[in-house]
């Protein structure tokens, strides 16, 4: 018997939220994959939020879930977890910047609304911030803060946006979780800066996406033990009129049926995929 099989329901595709801006540029390479594969490979994960309202919060798939959407699917196959979950654990991302002129970079940065570009003197002690800053680490060992004005939650997430935007069209960026500029030098031979992230509690966020508001592109990370991964569910099941109690008991007969012909694998150890 394989332990601590993922949850796997059948859902309403109109009551998943994201917490994250979404690219829609990337939909649509996928909604040509998706038609021509017929099967939806990797299932989105997704957390209950805690309002009562029945929806769901997008932890990973937010393009599976926009391209099925876009398609007009009325359901959606999803890994649901709970924020109560010890094994649900959120991460930041960094983000590394490159291929755009480092003065263009803190000059759009100083027009940012609502914040102040504060340089640091590494050689001179200063006060520790009432929060955590957004940081900016430039190649040269140059370092800034981002330092807000007090306001709410919501508010605070306006000016993340605004900084964000000021060079995800001009530039080329990576996802990191490294917080030292010196390890990128090498590997970016025109690198713009390091931007270091603020992080997040999964209350936090739960909070932002129940009132609809997003954090940028690429800032979060959800790791989710156990995983489910190449699960290869037909999509007729999900595209069809069918009603969804219909479309829950067939999905839960075809793992059981998997289970029983020992499709389904458990790596209890870190495992490396090459075929992704």
């Amino acid at each position: 018997m394989i332990p601590n099989l993922p949850t796997l329901k059948i859902l309403p595709i109109d009551r998943m939220i994201l917490h994250e801006d979404h690219d829609l540029q990337r939909t649509l390479p996928l909604v040509e994959k998706l038609r021509a594969q017929g099967i939806l490979r990797n299932p989105p994960i997704v957390m209950t939020l805690p309002d009562n309202s029945g929806r769901y919060m997008v932890l990973d798939g937010a393009n599976r879930v926009t391209s099925l959407r876009e398609m007009e699917f009325p359901h959606i196959v999803a890994q649901v977890v709970e924020a109560s979950n010890p094994n649900v654990n959120l991460q930041t991302w960094n983000h590394v910047v490159w291929g755009m002129d480092t003065k263009l970079l803190i000059s759009s940065l100083e027009k940012v609304k609502d914040i102040k570009l504060i340089k640091i003197d590494t050689q001179k002690s200063v006060d520790a911030p009432k929060y955590t800053p957004l940081q900016i680490r430039l190649p040269d060992g140059s370092f800034y803060i981002l330092e807000e004005a007090p306001s709410d939650l919501a508010t605070h997430i306006d000016p993340l946006h605004q900084i964000v935007n000021s060079y995800k069209t001009q530039a080329s960026l990576d996802r990191t979780s490294q917080t030292l500029v010196d390890h990128f030098k090498t590997v970016y031979s025109d690198l713009t800066a390091l931007i270091i992230f603020p992080s997040f509690k999964i209350k936090t966020v739960l909070k932002l996406a129940a009132q609809n508001i997003v954090l940028p592109t690429g800032i979060t990370r959800f790791t989710v033990s156990p995983r489910a991964l190449h699960l290869n569910y037909p999509l007729h099941e999900l595209s069809s009129g069918k009603p969804i109690e219909y479309k829950e008991a067939y999905l839960q007969h075809w793992v059981e049926a998997r289970v029983k012909n020992k499709s389904v694998r458990h790596y209890a150890e870190q495992t490396f995929l090459f075929d992704e």
